[in-house]
């Protein structure tokens, strides 16, 4: 017997799915309750809100995944040029595992959907927050002025971000990696 939480966290991780591959706009909720073989009426009982709620529960999920494993590819890192290119090595592996149709749990969403939807959009900037936050806290812990740390965090996820979708639409890594090495260079230079 299926238990309530399974159906939930079937869907939810069927949509956080979707949503990457396909975006916000073009994933159906039917298409979400087949793919999770969840019953129609478990959509709305499980989120009330609907496509809506169930997009910002996603991206918190996979966000929250993804923020894991970047903090733990950069605190297994001996230094911020490192830390950078273990982010990058990190993006390019799930790409390249996903047949290059899996690019950012977030970025997808964010960009169809953030600028309608507080919901969607809060779930986003959390998730981006998160990332960014134990980013500068290791620069800072490296030397570089909290200001700066920030900064710096900010830079880094947006040229990997930039980098992740070029090499998306090239169906090669290679940019995720040299742009890795280029901002490490940049970041490790703040820290000396």
């Amino acid at each position: 017997m299926i238990r309530r939480n399974d159906t939930r966290e079937r869907v939810l991780r069927t949509a956080a799915g979707l949503f990457q591959r396909q975006g916000y706009n073009a994933t159906g909720l039917n298409q979400v309750l087949a793919e999770s073989r969840a019953p129609k009426g478990s959509l709305y009982f499980h989120f009330p809100d609907g496509k809506e709620q169930l997009a910002a529960e996603a991206v918190a999920v996979a966000g929250g995944e993804l923020g894991e494993r970047i903090a733990a590819a950069v605190a297994a890192a001996p230094g911020p040029a490192e830390a950078v290119a273990r982010i990058g090595d990190l993006l390019a592996h799930n790409l390249e595992e996903s047949g290059f149709q899996e690019g950012c749990p977030v970025a997808t969403v964010a960009l169809e959907a953030a600028g309608d939807s507080e919901p969607i959009r809060s779930a986003c900037d959390e998730a981006y927050a998160s990332w960014l936050g134990g980013l500068a806290d290791y620069l800072h812990g490296h030397g570089v002025d909290e200001a700066e740390a920030e900064a710096l965090a900010d830079l880094v996820l947006s040229s990997l971000q930039g980098a992740l979708l070029l090499a998306r639409v090239r169906r090669d890594t290679a940019v995720i990696h040299s742009v890795a090495r280029r901002i490490g260079g940049m970041v490790a230079g703040a820290a000396g």
